[in-house]
């Protein structure tokens, strides 16, 4: 319920003009979605497996959505257009889940 509310209180943002800054509330919501992703798929594969394995797994699922977001945009510019930038973030924020992982995981 929770995730669920935070995207929708996120996820509508205006129309990206042509610039693509490295800061806003976009690059946010990539960061916090990515980490989001990155958490859970981490706490559902470490079930039984090593920390290792588990962010490895962890991270080709945040990779994909991250990736495949991207995608979407290149193919329907109408709607969004698809951008570096918010792949840097979203590897950002997989990063940082993972580190948080890592914390926890001691």
């Amino acid at each position: 319920m929770n995730l669920t509310l935070a995207f929708l209180l996120f996820t509508g943002s205006p129309p990206r003009s042509h610039n693509d800054p490295w800061l806003g509330r976009d690059k946010f919501v990539h960061f916090t979605a990515s980490a989001l992703i990155q958490g859970a798929a981490y706490s559902l594969f470490h079930r039984g497996a090593r920390y290792t394995v588990a962010i490895q797994r962890a991270s080709l699922v945040t990779v994909a959505a991250g990736v495949s977001k991207e995608l979407y945009d290149w193919r329907h510019p109408a709607r969004n257009q698809a951008s570096w930038r918010d792949l840097a973030w979203d590897g950002l924020g997989g990063v940082t889940a993972s580190v948080a992982a890592k914390q926890v995981d001691r």
